[in-house]
């Protein structure tokens, strides 16, 4: 268990610094242009996703994030009893990676985001985000688990431009993207909405991918 919960937790550490480290980087190498910026950021996130769930999959699953985790409890039989010790891990290791962000760019350390992010193009945004995220884990997992560390990157690298949120799809990763007022930022005050779109598309997905991928 010890391990499992520092694989999580250092995973999404690791997966912020990403985030938030390739966001920063792309801004200032962009020269104003933010679709540079953009691919930057999500080329540098799809990279680190692959090395994290092929790295720390065998040890704790590689969730990194809370619905991935709740999906499981739900419908695979992930110890229920584990899911709030696996969210507290995600929660704090995204945001001791944020912070390290911060420290490695020379950076206040603790910020909050002044980035908005809401209203109902964004929220649908992360329904279909995450239950799109859910579909091609589940989907990768029935037909060639070896295959799931490259199709979550693809998924996440493609989805930074074709959803108008950007694909966030993790509520650890919104929590300490409200964290820091970068590039991939969120008002802390737009997380809530995030967050319950990212629910909404777990529940959506637990309707229906049990019947699409049956055993």
């Amino acid at each position: 268990m010890a391990r499992q919960l520092f694989a999580e937790f250092i995973g999404t550490a690791f997966l912020l610094i990403g985030v938030v480290g390739s966001g920063i980087m792309g801004e200032a190498l962009a020269d104003g242009n933010i679709a540079i910026a953009l691919l930057a950021n999500a080329i540098a996130t799809g990279c680190i996703l692959y090395v994290l769930i092929t790295t720390l999959g065998p040890i704790s699953g590689a969730h990194f994030n809370p619905v991935v985790t709740a999906y499981f409890a739900l419908t695979a039989g992930f110890s229920r009893r584990q899911v709030p010790l696996f969210w507290i891990a995600q929660i704090s290791g995204g945001t001791l990676g944020v912070w390290l962000t911060h420290l490695m760019f020379d950076l206040d350390i603790f910020q909050l985001s002044t980035t908005d992010r809401t209203g109902i193009n964004q929220w649908s945004s992360e329904i279909i985000a995450t239950f799109g995220l859910l579909f091609v884990i589940i989907g990768g997992l029935k037909s060639r688990p070896e295959t799931v560390p490259t199709l979550v990157a693809l998924y996440i690298t493609g989805a930074y431009w074709f959803t108008s949120s950007t694909s966030f799809a993790n509520p650890a990763v919104t929590i300490a993207r409200g964290l820091s007022d970068t590039f991939a930022g969120i008002n802390p005050a737009h997380v809530a909405g995030f967050v319950l779109a990212q629910i909404i598309g777990m529940g959506m997905a637990i309707l229906i991918l049990p019947r699409l991928f049956k055993d």
